[in-house]
């Protein structure tokens, strides 16, 4: 039997078919428009069956007891577990203030209808601080697409006749975009990659700019230079559609090709070849990515990123940066419920906090801030919902501190992780296979599917939705968690747009709610301040921002630790998004595991030489956060003086774990952005 449905082992939300005998999920295989054979294979998907019925699951509610022995997880019931999170939620609210209560989000249960559930909790409850992971992924980004012109853009990947990639790897992390550029490629396109490490996509590109890790920007403003002082912008858009065009050249004017070339590890040539080849190219796209995100000027970087969209005059055209259209949905947040006396946790961040009407609050660093030296108050209570923060957030090590710190724990989860361990209650989560819900990725852009449950929940594991109601219903809000099926939830927010789940099974490949129109602007303007594509935000201007990107601060210290050069020589990356496993998660599938080297430094052969470091030895990687220790593995991958270091490892040995290397004290002072992807370190071989 074969049902439809929608991936969410990763982001990248892929429709595929799923195959069952007997009720048991068997098989799962994406859908594409491509021959079986030509389509790009994703192991995690090929891996469905092993996630689903690994012996690792958590099947039933866990709270941890103290025993002669010492502290231990013991099973127990929904009743009791829910009883106690609830008496938890009712004491801190009442002694402390329901703001000392914190829901942490990270991204494996999808950013669609989940993140609006655990905001109308929290929101009903009285708390301010329901944060997401959108700090070091995606939502920062996004808010420098808003400010520039309205809406984060979709490139119109198969109709491009120039595509850029801009740090992204589609061969590894999004198989439907990765065929996207293959279709365009073999019909004539030209691809330039901006990506420090040499990659298969890297490899297939026209141009690769190597570009130094951290430095994005200044290539990008490189790139705006060249185009403005050759001429090569779209004179006519740029006249009749931005503002700002003379501060933005002005601004540019310190970023001459050769001026930027020797610091960004780059030759002046490529940098005027992909220039002239984007700008001249018509239509073109941009793909950006998370090598942007977890940089510590990443909203002026992406900024410049965006601007090139404008500057060439290839937003919302046909093959170009669509413009999305956003289905009419109902806010199901309830935000004008929550008490207005109580700032968040991120208060610092107003601009990032209030960008986007969906998007809440997301600067995550700010909760270790509010657990561990209690500004600008108190944390006490902290739920964690699909995220494995002990081994993803920047500084590890003050991680750990805040979480041993911290009064009470409850961790959302399929697996038990390293982050679990610090939990007083551990609640079993679905997998995507066994449960029903829609996905913010295609509700965002004029298109909607269902993620349909296609398998019971196993053993007594719920969804997300169903804990969230429960929990909502047991603190007294009944009437405003009327919901007792995910479809349920479902219509309700639908509504506006005339969808009902129903609806959406008949029609598997989704319903569009209106056709794809390109040009909007030029009858309903930009979505700005201004209704024109800014290359000058005032509104940037009048909260003391720069207006347009300068990089003001940071242009000479884009990376942690750069003071600290002489004693740290090497630039450090955090290392490839493996295809087998999404961040830290599937580390204990055997079938993937099997499928992975194990986690190494790359190091380039003259600098393994001049260190005398070869193919296996045991290196220490060091910052003055703290030190990993790994295999070295000799790579022309990397450029001379910079080094790659496994992702996602320390979820089976804290010695893995990157994040004691990366620097937390350092921020972006919109988005409260560390530099996580980017560090100066030192290495050195660990005697045999």
């Amino acid at each position: 039997m074969k049902e439809n449905t929608i991936c969410r082992l990763c982001s990248s939300c892929c429709p595929i078919e799923v195959e069952k005998e007997n009720g048991r999920l068997v098989s799962a295989e994406r859908k594409s428009y491509l021959s079986r054979e030509k389509r790009r294979p994703c192991p995690k998907l090929m891996a469905a069956a092993g996630i689903v019925y690994s012996p690792e699951r958590l099947k039933k509610p866990l709270m941890k007891e103290i025993g002669p022995g010492g502290k231990y997880f013991k099973e127990t019931s929904w009743d009791q577990a829910l009883d106690t999170i609830t008496d938890r939620f009712r004491y801190f609210g009442s002694e402390y203030g329901p703001e000392s209560i914190c829901w942490l989000r990270g991204m494996a249960a999808d950013w669609g209808a989940p993140w609006d559930y655990a905001n109308r909790l929290m929101n009903l409850f009285g708390s301010p601080n329901t944060i997401g992971n959108g700090s070091v992924c995606h939502v920062a980004r996004e808010m420098a697409h808003v400010f520039t012109y309205g809406a984060i853009t979709v490139p119109e990947i198969r109709d491009a006749k120039c595509i850029v990639v801009w740090g992204k790897n589609d061969m590894d992390t999004n198989p439907q975009a990765y065929e996207g550029i293959l279709y365009a490629k073999n019909h004539g396109a030209r691809l330039i990659v901006v990506d420090p490490i040499r990659t298969g996509l890297s490899s297939t590109a026209d141009i690769w700019l190597q570009i130094k890790p951290g430095y994005d920007g200044l290539l990008a403003m490189s790139i705006i230079h060249e185009i403005i002082a050759k001429a090569l912008y779209d004179k006519d858009f740029v006249k009749e559609w931005t503002v700002g065009f003379e501060d933005l050249k002005e601004s540019a004017k310190d970023f001459e090709v050769e001026k930027i070339a020797e610091r960004t590890w780059l030759d002046p040539n490529a940098i005027r070849d992909a220039a002239r080849l984007y700008a001249t190219t018509k239509p073109a796209c941009i793909i950006d990515g998370n090598g942007l995100d977890m940089q510590l000027n990443v909203f002026q970087h992406t900024r410049a990123v965006c601007i090139l969209r404008g500057l060439t005059g290839n937003i919302d055209k046909p093959g170009g940066d669509l413009i999305p259209q956003p289905i009419p949905t109902r806010n199901i947040q309830l935000k004008e419920r929550l008490p207005q006396h109580v700032q968040p946790i991120t208060c610092d961040y107003p601009l990032f906090n209030e960008f986007d009407e969906g998007w809440g609050k997301h600067a995550q660093s700010c909760v270790v801030d509010a657990i561990l030296d209690e500004r600008p108050y108190p944390i006490r209570m902290l739920i964690v919902q699909s995220g494995n923060p002990a081994v993803t957030m920047t500084d590890s090590n003050r991680v750990l501190r805040a979480f041993d710190k911290l009064e009470f724990m409850v961790v959302i989860d399929l697996f038990m992780t390293q982050t679990g361990k610090f939990a007083d209650v551990i609640l079993p989560a679905s997998s995507p296979f066994e449960k029903t819900q829609l996905n913010r990725a295609f509700m965002r852009n004029n298109l909607v599917k269902i993620q349909n449950q296609v398998i019971d929940c196993i053993g007594d594991s719920w969804p997300d939705w169903k804990i969230i109601f429960e929990l909502g219903r047991r603190l007294g809000l009944d009437r405003d968690f009327p919901w007792h099926t995910a479809e349920d939830a479902i219509n309700y927010q639908l509504e506006p747009a005339g969808i009902t789940v129903d609806m959406l099974r008949e029609n598997p490949d989704g319903i569009h709610v209106e056709d794809k129109r390109h040009e909007k602007y030029k009858t309903s303007g930009f979505k700005t301040p201004s209704g024109k594509l800014e290359f000058y935000s005032k509104k940037l201007e009048e909260n003391a921002l720069s207006p347009v990107p300068r990089f003001d601060g940071h242009a000479e210290n884009p990376i942690s630790f750069y003071d600290n050069r002489d004693e740290f020589p090497f630039v450090g990356i955090s290392g490839a998004r493996s295809n087998c496993f999404t961040h830290s998660q599937f580390r204990g599938i055997p079938s993937l595991l099997k499928r992975e080297p194990g986690c190494f430094v790359d190091i380039h052969p003259d600098d393994g030489h001049e260190k005398k470091i070869s193919d296996g030895d045991i290196v220490k990687v060091e910052t003055p956060r703290g030190h990993i220790h790994m295999k070295a593995r000799i790579s022309g991958a990397v450029h001379p003086g910079a080094v790659r270091i496994g992702w996602g490892w320390g979820e089976i040995s804290r010695d893995y774990n990157l994040n004691n290397l990366t620097d937390d004290e350092k921020r972006n002072n919109i988005t409260g952005t560390p530099s996580n992807r980017s560090f100066m370190c030192s290495i050195t071989k660990v005697p045999a």
